[in-house]
């Protein structure tokens, strides 16, 4: 990341887009030293879009239709980040497992959320897991993206209690919570360059 210019974020997206707005709002307080340069979605209708566009943020529809497979899929998506100078790409619940094409064209420059404390419960309906396992505490965790599903390194963590008559819905409304900060701060350690990756382990510079 360059020490004189915001970095530049792409950020894919498939629905609400909450950890986006969380971001936009870090970004407007002058708290992170970034632009989003796009707002990639795979659906028309997710509600980040109209969030992107109302901050003046350029989005693009890029549906899963017409690809006969997900590398197609992810070549033409990196031909779109290459196209805004994009240096960092955020997965802000972008609901696509990527393949070797996207993060061998980012390496290390992919970050991704996830509403559990990995390496526990990994993949879909996290929260259900973490409820079904009978844990006492759950939250969330930003990690960079590998060719595996939510194995990457690890940054930052945050930890959420589970309730004893917690429901998939209520767990998920407290994790969320925790990812707005957490997300932030994480890409904030990134663009700050105090992100060094020795193999699985994420040391962060004071």
């Amino acid at each position: 990341m360059s020490a004189n210019l915001p970095c530049r974020l792409g950020v894919l997206v498939s629905g609400s887009g909450t950890n986006l707005q969380a971001i936009i709002d870090r970004i407007e307080a002058g708290d992170l030293c970034a632009e989003i340069a796009c707002v990639i979605s795979n659906k028309a209708d997710a509600f980040a879009l109209t969030r992107a566009a109302r901050h003046g943020i350029p989005v693009v529809v890029h549906e899963n239709a017409g690809f006969p497979e997900r590398q197609s899929y992810d070549a033409t998506t990196v031909e779109i980040l290459r196209s805004h100078k994009v240096d960092l790409v955020i997965l802000a619940g972008f609901m696509r497992i990527l393949t070797d094409v996207m993060v061998n064209a980012f390496p290390s420059a992919i970050m991704n959320i996830h509403p559990a404390l990995l390496p526990s419960f990994q993949g879909l309906h996290a929260q259900q897991q973490a409820i079904d396992y009978g844990v006492r505490y759950s939250g969330c965790t930003v990690h960079f993206v590998d060719c595996g599903t939510d194995t990457g390194p690890i940054i930052l963590q945050s930890v959420v209690p589970v309730e004893q008559d917690d429901t998939e819905a209520t767990l998920s409304a407290r994790i969320q919570k925790a990812e707005h900060h957490t997300f932030a701060a994480a890409i904030k350690l990134v663009v700050e360059g105090k992100i060094q990756v020795i193999g699985r382990k994420v040391r962060i510079s004071a």
